[in-house]
């Protein structure tokens, strides 16, 4: 960028690190706050960094938190015979959003892509594994997306709940093949959530 302003450009290229953003749009960005929302950028700023040094992970579920347990986790009126695998936080909103699912979750921020370096290990499979031998959960819900990867997690996921010895459902298609949880309609996600059969069927 021609100019002199280094802070100026340092502040373009750090808002490209946001998916989807590309110069042009970090450019815009960055001359809105300047131009027209100042506090906003400052309160953004301040935000960010709070949030950066105090989210975490739940210790049982890997959702994100600012405590040791999510308020999902420590809500005692949760089931806990019920588990709901998702992909993403995102995906956990979405259900939780669009359903009336009442049990717990675990998040396994990815899915298996040896292409990306996901494997087992980077998707918490020690601490599902934990959770499955504990004997509480008595249905593991699968709600990894239809995408490739998304079946091939699946039928990893239904591996370990069979080893367990816990019954194993996957999310009923209704979902678009290829889609993500995310972008999916709320009526389209509660009829799937809602027909999910067993993967031992």
């Amino acid at each position: 960028m021609s100019g002199d302003s280094t802070l100026l450009s340092e502040l373009i290229e750090a808002l490209r690190c946001l998916p989807g953003v590309g110069a042009k749009s970090a450019q815009r960005m960055a001359f809105h706050l300047l131009e027209r929302d100042r506090e906003g950028g400052v309160r953004l700023a301040a935000v960010l960094q709070q949030a950066m040094r105090h989210i975490g992970h739940c210790k049982s579920c890997r959702n994100f938190s600012e405590s040791g347990e999510c308020a999902i986790c420590a809500n005692p009126s949760r089931d806990p015979a019920s588990l709901c695998v998702v992909e993403t936080p995102a995906d956990l909103l979405a259900i939780e959003q669009a359903t009336g699912y009442r049990g717990r979750y675990f998040v396994l921020m990815g899915r298996l892509s040896p292409l990306d370096g996901l494997g087992p290990s980077e998707l918490g499979v020690d601490l599902l594994t934990r959770r499955l031998a504990e004997g509480e959960v008595r249905e593991l819900v699968i709600a990894t997306n239809p995408t490739v990867e998304g079946e091939a997690t699946a039928h990893w996921l239904g591996q370990l709940a069979r080893a367990a010895g816990v019954r194993a459902t996957r999310l009923a298609h209704g979902v678009p093949l290829g889609g993500e949880l995310e972008y999916v309609d709320r009526g389209t996600l509660a009829h799937a959530f809602g027909s999910r059969h067993s993967l031992d069927d």
